[in-house]
């Protein structure tokens, strides 16, 4: 079953949601599912005390660390 949605998004939201589009050859409804996906996959994790980030593949090092998600 799907579920059809509107959505309010700033100009500027939906000029990075174009360019990820443009980037990725895919649609807008595919970047936000997606988005929506890590969304959930962080809050599943904060709710287990585990952090979101990006890891340096070398080193395997945190070097950004997405708060207040």
């Amino acid at each position: 079953m799907s579920v059809r949605m509107n959505l309010v998004l700033s100009d500027d939201l939906n000029r990075e949601i174009e360019r990820l589009v443009s980037e990725n050859e895919t649609n807008k409804s595919e970047v936000i599912r997606k988005s929506l996906q890590l969304f959930i996959a962080a809050q599943d994790g904060k709710k287990r005390g585990l952090k979101l980030g990006l890891v340096e593949p070398k080193t395997e090092r945190m070097q950004t660390e997405f708060v207040g998600l």
